[in-house]
């Protein structure tokens, strides 16, 4: 139904142009290109209504021949109907479910989202979709296939900053943020960690909890890793240690009970991750890892951090005294139970055995 809506809108927009009639967006710019629109709301303030015939007619609802009336019901006669809103704030909220008409999928998955429930939980300044995409400027994102273009990935960070400039200014200086800026595909945007219309709450238990196999899902990518000579083993040797498994644990069994046990973010950072070789926070420097350990082990001296592995499964290059210990328990701990077993094996066969020719012995020597 989505597709067949924004087809006959295109198409309509096409024949609008080849006979040289004017669509209903070049009717509304007659006016509302010129500056100096404005509308005014019952609290007294008012917004300047002009829209740019430019950012228009480049933006993804213009090239598609959209009509303003698509978006503004009732709008279609002049003068206007009178505005009720008692606030900007308030008409955004009452007009972004016009949305809803081409983007259906997208917006029941927004309802979901951690925004519309902080809205119904009375703030109203959390984002909806105008807020994010702004329908009189917004360009394409996506190609053919559904997949973001560079162009909208890169633009990502920019769009979230409107209302969490701090994170982004965080990000922006991050290990990620960094390479984004430099045009790498590889490395996640806010989307890619918090979802794009069904965004869940990240102070919740749940999403804590999750969060390895999210940060996994990059992580344990071989392709990705061996551009950037990275282990593919950081979610394997996490739950293998106490920290993981304690969490894991708590996943399966309290999904709803906070743990103490670190998550990737509890050592890495969340938005500020750093390059594990940057002298100030990087892990690959020991004095950061120290400084890391003893936020949960004020009591930890210089040598605590060395049991640690980075992440890595050892080798005979890489913790060779960690490799011959697993290597050599991996013979013995088979090998002596395995001695047991066959121990205790033949040693019942051979009481059997013996019971067994005791009792023939008693059977020919008792008369019968």
């Amino acid at each position: 139904m989505k597709r067949l809506r924004l087809g006959r809108l295109l198409l309509l927009g096409s024949a609008l142009v080849l006979l040289g009639a004017p669509s209903g967006a070049q009717e509304c710019l007659d006016c509302h290109g010129q500056p100096g629109s404005t509308v005014a709301f019952k609290d007294g303030s008012s917004r300047d209504v002009t829209i740019d015939r430019e950012a228009w007619a480049a933006s993804v609802h213009g090239t598609m021949g959209a009509s303003c009336a698509d978006c503004h019901a009732g709008h279609e006669t002049y003068p206007h109907p009178e505005v009720k809103a008692g606030s900007l704030r308030d008409y955004t909220l009452s007009h972004y479910t016009s949305c809803q008409a081409c983007h259906e999928d997208q917006f029941k998955k927004q309802l979901d989202g951690v925004h519309i429930k902080t809205i119904a939980a009375g703030n109203k300044n959390a984002a909806v979709c105008s807020d994010c995409h702004d329908p009189h400027r917004q360009r394409k994102i996506t190609g053919d296939d559904g997949k973001l273009l560079p162009e909208g990935r890169l633009g990502i960070p920019q769009t979230c900053a409107r209302c969490h400039g701090e994170i982004q200014r965080k990000y922006r200086e991050s290990v990620h943020g960094r390479a984004l800026v430099d045009g790498n595909p590889d490395v996640p945007t806010c989307i890619d960690c918090h979802g794009v219309h069904d965004i869940a709450d990240p102070r919740t238990t749940a999403f804590r909890l999750a969060s390895p196999r999210l940060c996994a899902d990059c992580h344990t990518d071989p392709r990705k890793m061996a551009k950037y000579g990275l282990s593919t083993q950081v979610l394997r040797t996490y739950v293998a240690d106490f920290h993981g498994s304690t969490v894991t644990l708590f996943q399966r069994r309290h999904p709803d009970q906070v743990t103490n046990k670190p998550v990737c973010y509890d050592c890495h950072g969340i938005h500020d991750i750093a390059r594990k070789d940057d002298p100030g926070r990087g892990l690959q420097v020991k004095a950061n890892l120290l400084r890391t350990c003893q936020k949960c082990h004020p009591d930890a001296t210089t040598n605590f951090p060395d049991a640690w592995l980075s992440h890595y499964v050892p080798t005979r290059d890489r913790a060779p005294a960690v490799y011959w210990a697993r290597l050599a328990y991996a013979v013995l701990i088979p090998g002596v139970v395995g001695g047991m077993v066959l121990f205790v094996g033949s040693d019942y066969v051979r009481r059997r055995v013996d019971r067994r020719r005791h009792l023939d012995r008693r059977q020919r020597v008792e008369p019968s």
